[in-house]
């Protein structure tokens, strides 16, 4: 659906963007990951014609945007990091608004604009001037202007950030409800939680470069890092953390009572178990530690996201 090669941007000695390629497929949630600054926004704003590029090429279903913009542009909807909405109008007559320039025809704005109400779960506030709302459905508001003449890729920069947690699971369900029904999502954000949970595959961008994508499973390969074991005793000042490490010839942690052995759970559990038991250790209480996508960015990038 979007493939995008060695495409960068600069803003006069600061390269944002570094010669990056990858490829979207047809109605999948595709998520940049990274912090503030890391070129998600630059990108993204690529993407959907607001920037041009400095060198690359971007192909959006099969169409070069810098010879056919305006193809592309029908092709596309975007929810920008910045609400662009008119405070004095209602809700229902910025949607009118935005979905007029669209050109759409009047009966389907209509419907359209319905619909989208419903699925925001604003419909009652419609009449309401958007001063009145709150910053979580602003947002929503915003997300509904960009659909307003059903595009088939939807460009979202960071659509949740200082929204209430009502308007955050409620915006969730709206993307899923919208890739459920086939759209492309192409979605930025530096929550980890966020990309877990929408994303079917993600791109670790940072300083303006994809340092790895893919899947989940996929980011957890290449990153290499395990699962863990990790085990609470009632004490282990007997056993010296040298002689465990000996035995099992695993990486291992400690934190007061607290060890963690970095391994395959499904191949060492019982084997840790039992090296515990033999050098009687108490266990007071177990849990598997499952890599989380923190960690995996953690080991690609060299520090926490929220650095």
């Amino acid at each position: 659906m979007i493939q995008v090669t060695h495409l960068s941007k600069s803003f006069g000695d600061l390269q944002a963007v570094k010669d990056i390629s990858f490829t979207i497929n047809k109605g999948e949630v595709f998520g940049f990951l990274g912090p503030n600054g890391a070129g998600k926004s630059t990108t993204i704003n690529m993407m959907s014609t607001i920037l041009p590029s400095d060198s690359g090429t971007i192909l959006i279903d099969g169409n070069d945007l810098k010879k056919h913009p305006e193809i592309c542009k029908q092709l596309i909807g975007v929810v920008p990091q910045e609400i662009s909405l008119y405070d004095k109008f209602s809700a229902y007559d910025n949607l009118w608004f935005w979905g007029s320039l669209y050109k759409v025809p009047p009966k389907k704005l209509k419907q359209n604009i319905d619909k989208l109400l419903e699925l925001i779960g604003l419909s009652d506030r419609k009449d309401d001037l958007i001063e009145s709302y709150s910053g979580g459905m602003k947002r929503r508001i915003n997300i509904a202007s960009a659909l307003l003449h059903n595009p088939e890729i939807l460009f979202m920069d960071e659509p949740t950030v200082g929204v209430d947690p009502q308007s955050r699971n409620r915006i969730f369900e709206v993307i899923e409800t919208l890739n459920g029904q086939g759209m492309t999502i192409v979605y930025t954000t530096h929550y980890m939680e966020e990309a877990e949970r929408l994303c079917n595959r993600i791109a670790i961008i940072d300083n303006g470069q994809i340092v790895s994508q893919g899947t989940q499973t996929e980011l957890q390969q290449q990153s290499g890092v395990k699962e863990k074991i990790e085990i609470t005793f009632e004490s282990i000042s007997k056993v010296p953390l040298e002689k465990l490490q000996a035995q099992l010839q695993l990486k291992i942690t400690q934190a007061n009572n607290v060890i963690s052995f970095e391994c395959d759970a499904n191949k060492d559990l019982a084997r840790v178990i039992t090296t515990c038991n033999n050098n009687n250790l108490i266990i007071s209480d177990l849990q598997l530690k499952k890599p989380n996508l923190e960690a995996v960015f953690l080991s690609f990038t060299g520090k926490q996201l929220r650095d």
